[in-house]
């Protein structure tokens, strides 16, 4: 185990900050990372405060990928890539808005968990490459999934067989970045970028990602069934009412993500009830 923590979190006005910190070796990620990573993202998940994530890396770089300094581990391949899997889904799932903040190299696995945010802010000097197969590999980190929904067949094709290592500008131009940012001004857009998320609906925004995540995998016909229950899931909350009178009153609405739905217990028993009685 390493003196200092490989995962840093820092919590900010509702923001959740997790930065990858192994620096020495450009934020690999060992094993010992991979669970600090699903433990970090689970916790996120279940508290309430957090409402929303960013995640970096220290050192001038977003993550290398996974580390291979120490040569093949004895391990069974499917327990490896099992730690890969839940890392993955579960930052697919959060339930609050992510952004990846890269700076430096984002690789491999690396690169596929920042384009498992859902922005993703870079600074020029950015570079990316789906690296594996220069390593005799194939996707992970759900790099088969995400590459061609997002830069189409052929593209995603190209990036994965040819591994090339492109710039920010380029990602940006096959939508694989959201944002470019210069170095010097990139944590003030962040930081703003995340004051924006935690000031929007949770429950409203959490149902967007989903329905978003999902809709790709789905028929116009499963796509309004799902619509319609998460409409239903918001109207139960009190910031539906509250962005009403906060138009009407001409004011910036203050979300919560309350649940308002009135209890339908009596406060007493009907008349003429028998419940209770022999």
């Amino acid at each position: 185990m390493s003196e200092e923590p490989v995962l840093l979190r820092d919590d900010s006005g509702g923001v959740r900050t997790l930065t990858l910190n192994r620096p020495h070796r450009r934020n690999a990620i060992d094993e010992e990372l991979w669970r600090a990573l699903r433990d970090a993202l689970t916790d996120a998940g279940n508290d309430r405060s957090v409402r929303a994530l960013v995640l970096t890396g220290a050192g001038g770089a977003f993550c290398s990928g996974a580390d291979i300094s120490g040569g093949l581990s004895a391990a069974h391949p499917m327990y490896r890539m099992r730690a890969l899997s839940e890392v993955t889904l579960l930052l697919h799932e959060l339930p609050v808005p992510t952004v990846a903040r890269v700076s430096g190299v984002a690789v491999g696995a690396g690169w596929n968990l920042a384009l498992g945010c859902d922005l993703v802010v870079a600074t020029p000097e950015a570079r990316f490459s789906q690296i594996f197969a220069r390593r005799g590999l194939s996707l992970d980190c759900g790099g088969s999934w995400l590459l061609p929904r997002l830069v189409g067949l052929q593209q995603a094709k190209r990036l994965a067989l040819l591994a090339e290592t492109i710039d920010a500008e380029e990602a940006r131009s096959l939508n694989l970045v959201t944002w470019v940012v210069r170095a010097e001004e990139i944590d003030d857009f962040v930081a703003r970028l995340g004051s924006r998320l935690v000031a929007g609906a949770p429950v409203a925004l959490a149902q967007n990602k989903a329905l978003l995540n999902e809709g790709a995998d789905r028929t116009l016909r499963d796509a309004l069934a799902n619509e319609a229950r998460a409409q239903a899931v918001n109207f139960a909350t009190a910031d539906v009412p509250e962005a009403y009178s906060a138009f009407k009153e001409k004011r910036t609405p203050v979300f919560t993500g309350r649940w308002a739905v009135a209890s339908s217990r009596p406060s007493q028993r009907p008349e003429g009830s028998t419940c209770g009685k022999q």
